[in-house]
């Protein structure tokens, strides 16, 4: 059964990624404005041209490997640090938008809980 639960897991949070991913090319969702704060930051996000392509690469190739589960624990890894800049804007700059990116976080946790085998040997003293 906790296979099962992970798949369906892993799936959401790759078809989320893919989905979310692709949006920042192709802006498919009309994204809502929320706070003044965070508006100024995402523009400056935007403005510099290349960081958000850079994230919605990194999240396209996250969401595909966890559909396939190829390179999914190290994906996951390459993941952690964007998923945790999208959680800590939203909680200090927009917390009403905030679920979007608390879902995925968790997500990439669960991934990497699920992945922790493959870890040991970077984490070795």
């Amino acid at each position: 059964m906790q296979q099962k639960v992970y798949l369906g897991l892993r799936v959401v949070a790759g078809l989320m990624l893919v989905v979310f991913g692709s949006n920042k090319f192709f802006g498919f969702i009309e994204m809502q404005p929320g706070s003044l704060e965070m508006g100024a930051f995402m523009m400056a996000l935007f403005q510099s041209g290349y960081l958000m392509k850079l994230v919605a690469v990194v999240e396209v190739v996250a969401g595909f490997s966890f559909l396939t589960n190829k390179y999914a624990a190290l994906m996951a890894v390459v993941l952690m640090p964007v998923m945790l800049n999208a959680f800590l804007s939203h909680l200090f700059l927009d917390p009403s938008g905030i679920g979007g990116a608390t879902v995925l976080l968790i997500l990439t946790i669960v991934v990497m809980i699920e992945n922790k085998s493959r870890y040991k040997a970077l984490l070795k003293a």
